[in-house]
């Protein structure tokens, strides 16, 4: 009996160690999307398949969708005062997150300040040169992401003066897709990466992702400010000290614009790097939200939701750099 059980045994060290070991292959792909770079870095343990033609694929479903640049698109068809626009299921979700994100910022985050972005300069329209207070009110006229319904896939404006953009978290809503995507395919350990914009899940050769925050230097130099781990999250960084034009007078007007007030002005902070378990999508409209909110209200936001969490960059009553981190 003693024998049969130590055959057995040997038996079973014999299959065990005839196993093939399975080892993780990395993959990169990267390439030019959105007006940036995307870098995308995944491990697979079985062969290796090249997914470069799908995931190329679906950036064109996003901007066929969502892009202001894109005059055929459905955001660009819908401005344009088309109602017989049917919206896909892309442009759905989307309006979806931003309508809840709308209502949690209290009307910090709100796409339809389109006319706004183009008047500035930062958008796909055309611009318009130094602003004056009274230009600013007329167009605030049309801003209101409550004066839009979406019923039956199809968008309504209470008027043909509200412009849709998106472009606040679009790239984040890319991030999104293409990390749903590789994990319909089974793959558990990526980082997506477009502009800044990051989904992370999984591990990187066992260990957690680590991305970097910069300082927010306005000299045009890059340095880190700090390294951050990501388990299994998305984050985003918005910051307006790259970002800006001068107006006539010499002042910054910088790309985040208050949807409250309609003003483009600079406040002490700097940068804002958003971090959830959750959808990249929802941590890069948050980012811009709490930009344009200011480091003081954002502070009380964020006590009400602890799951954000958050590094804000700003200059102090010396004009020193600090950080606040939750």
């Amino acid at each position: 009996m003693i024998n049969k059980i130590v055959y057995i045994l040997c038996i079973s060290v014999f299959l065990i160690s005839c196993k093939k070991e399975v080892k993780s292959s990395k993959n990169n792909l990267q390439g030019f999307v959105f007006g940036t770079t995307y870098n995308i870095t995944y491990f697979e343990n079985e062969n290796k398949a090249n997914y470069q033609k799908s995931i190329d694929s679906l950036f064109s479903l996003v901007n066929n969708s969502l892009s202001t640049y894109l005059p055929t698109s459905d955001i660009s068809k819908i401005n344009k005062g088309d109602t017989t626009v049917v919206v896909d299921d892309m442009f759905i979700e989307v309006f979806a997150k931003a309508k809840k994100i709308y209502k949690e910022t209290d009307g910090y985050f709100d796409p339809t300040i389109g006319k706004l972005i183009n008047a500035y300069g930062f958008g796909s329209g055309k611009e318009r040169k130094n602003l004056s207070s009274e230009e600013i009110k007329k167009l605030m006229i049309d801003v209101g992401f409550d004066k839009v319904v979406l019923k039956n896939n199809k968008v309504y404006r209470q008027s043909d003066q509200i412009e849709f953009n998106v472009n606040a978290f679009a790239k984040g809503y890319g991030v999104d897709i293409i990390g749903r995507f590789l994990e319909d395919k089974k793959i558990n350990n990526y980082l997506i990466e477009i502009g800044g914009e990051i989904r992370a899940r999984g591990k990187k050769n066992g260990k957690l992702w680590k991305v970097a925050i910069e300082k927010p230097n306005i000299d045009g130099t890059r340095s880190l400010q700090k390294i951050i781990s990501l388990d299994n999250e998305s984050m985003a960084t918005s910051g307006n000290y790259r970002k800006f034009k001068l107006n006539g007078n010499g002042k910054k007007i910088v790309h985040t614009i208050n949807a409250k007030t309609g003003l483009a002005n600079e406040s002490n902070l700097l940068s804002v790097s958003v971090r959830l378990k959750g959808d990249c999508a929802d941590v890069d409209a948050y980012a811009t939200a709490f930009l344009a909110m200011g480091l003081e209200k954002t502070k009380v936001f964020l006590q009400k939701y602890p799951e954000l969490k958050v590094v804000l960059l700003y200059n102090d009553e010396n004009n020193e750099l600090k950080e606040f981190e939750n």
